[in-house]
């Protein structure tokens, strides 16, 4: 996997991949269409729930990681998450 670390942050998944996701059925968990919903959000704008949720499901990862673990040593002081 490429981890992809200059990227615009104001740009949704969606638009970095290139790739637009079909509209999930009606009778698809929340789950499923949470990450659709997640997928047309501008990247920097997502929390740390949402990013761990997409990461979770193994979606943008190469561009997710990256801030996830920007996230991560801005908030380790002495090795512990603040």
């Amino acid at each position: 996997m490429i981890l992809n670390s200059s990227f615009d942050r104001q740009r949704s998944l969606e638009e970095l991949e290139g790739q637009q996701w079909p509209k999930p059925s009606p009778d698809a968990t929340n789950l499923v269409k949470a990450v659709h919903a997640l997928r047309v959000r501008p990247i920097g704008g997502l929390t740390i729930e949402e990013l761990r949720r997409l990461i979770g499901q193994n979606v943008g990862v190469s561009f997710l990681l990256p801030l996830a673990l920007e996230i991560l040593r801005a908030g380790t002081r002495g090795g512990r998450i603040l």
